[in-house]
């Protein structure tokens, strides 16, 4: 999906006369993406020289360029500041990463916790891309 047609459908949906929360198609992921250490070199932010010439994890572009073509939505979710924006978004470009939106100032130092009204899958990057496979696991919900 191009970048105006994933806006155009997340764009304000009105259902009965009220705004609601758009839904994805069934089968379109909502990729959120960290950069560092994860698609490239683990790059602290106080290191932003380093942005620029960093090379990408060939399996993270291949993999991530192959989801943006089946129509997923992918949006990289970082914790660099919006200072370092036009750095990425060059860098993004200069490799060929496909992507429709990048969020900046993610927190830092992990042990994420999302609560969300959607539902919210997480995968943990642990040095190599590759299609994602179903596994059970245990992990930590509200009482009903």
């Amino acid at each position: 999906m191009k970048k105006e047609e994933v806006e155009k459908m997340l764009h304000d949906k009105i259902e009965e006369g009220e705004h609601v929360s758009p839904i994805l198609p069934e089968g379109i992921k909502n990729y959120l993406i960290d950069i560092d250490g994860t698609i490239t070199d683990d790059i602290p932010n106080e290191e932003p020289e380093r942005m620029a010439t960093c090379e990408p994890f060939p399996d993270a572009l291949k993999t991530l360029n192959k989801w943006y073509d089946e129509g997923h939505i992918i949006c990289f979710f970082t914790s660099r500041t919006e200072a370092h924006r036009e750095v990425t978004e060059n860098w993004l470009n200069k490799h060929g990463f496909k992507y429709h939106t990048m969020l900046m100032g993610k927190p830092r130092g992990g042990n994420y916790h999302w609560v969300d009204n959607h539902l919210v899958r997480a995968t943990r990057y642990k040095g190599r891309f590759t299609d994602l496979v179903e596994k059970e696991v245990t992990i930590e919900v509200f009482e009903d």
